[in-house]
């Protein structure tokens, strides 16, 4: 990890950067202001899932779900609760696949919800099925080491 990450705002997708000491210290976007670290999981579409892709340094985490799934409803308080637990080691999203369905081809989801891992843009573990805070926080650790 370098002194200095880049880190795109989840509200107006402005490249920041930020030096890694500072993580903690709730960092703000220099072009909106709002936290690059928000209390809750972002939205994504299909452009900013890639933009953060390119472009982000910090571990992300994305939930892939829709609206009419019922396991996917049960989980999405629980993926809230795992990112204020381990924020701002990792960022977390959601992307409704519903909506944006050329991700869902592009990734290969066959089943929701599905978390994905990605570091430095490239994906390095998934996990279909309801998971609860801890379970997802531990997998997320588990992933990253090594």
């Amino acid at each position: 990890m370098t002194d200095t990450l880049h880190i795109i705002c989840p509200s107006c997708q402005a490249k920041n950067r930020v030096p890694a000491s500072k993580l903690s210290a709730g960092p703000t976007c220099g072009v909106c202001k709002a936290s690059l670290f928000p209390n809750a999981p972002f939205e994504f579409d299909e452009a900013r899932l890639n933009k953060h892709l390119r472009n982000d340094e910090v571990p992300l985490l994305v939930d892939f779900w829709a609206p009419w799934c019922g396991p996917c409803k049960t989980m999405g308080p629980m993926f809230a609760e795992a990112s204020r637990q381990i924020s701002p080691a990792v960022r977390f999203a959601k992307l409704d696949t519903e909506q944006h369905q050329s991700v869902g081809a592009r990734f290969q989801i066959r089943g929701i919800p599905l978390i994905i891992l990605f570091d430095k843009g490239k994906e390095i573990a998934r996990q279909a099925g309801v998971m609860n805070a801890g379970q997802i926080v531990s997998w997320v650790r588990q992933n990253l080491k090594g």
